[in-house]
């Protein structure tokens, strides 16, 4: 199971590296810069359909325990 501090360490690395979290019911979500993601205690929320200012016009919600993997993103599969 993937925690809130690998996670958290995930979204500090300094440079950020893109990654994709693939989730139990076989969905994924790229998340291509540190303001795409809010953690929280049991849980995720994802910034979906960004715009050009990327502002976010949705958001999912994850929990914990449906995040299955963290998947580097290259520049190819990251569109």
């Amino acid at each position: 199971m993937i925690t809130v501090t690998e996670l958290r360490e995930r979204m500090q690395e300094n440079p950020f590296r893109p990654f994709r979290l693939h989730t139990s019911d076989g969905k994924s979500y790229a998340i291509t810069n540190h303001d795409m993601m809010f953690i929280k205690r049991n849980g995720v929320e994802v910034a979906l359909d960004l715009d050009q200012n990327s502002v976010a016009e949705r958001f999912a919600k994850i929990a914990l325990l449906h995040i299955t993997a963290i998947e580097d993103l290259t520049a190819a599969s990251a569109a």
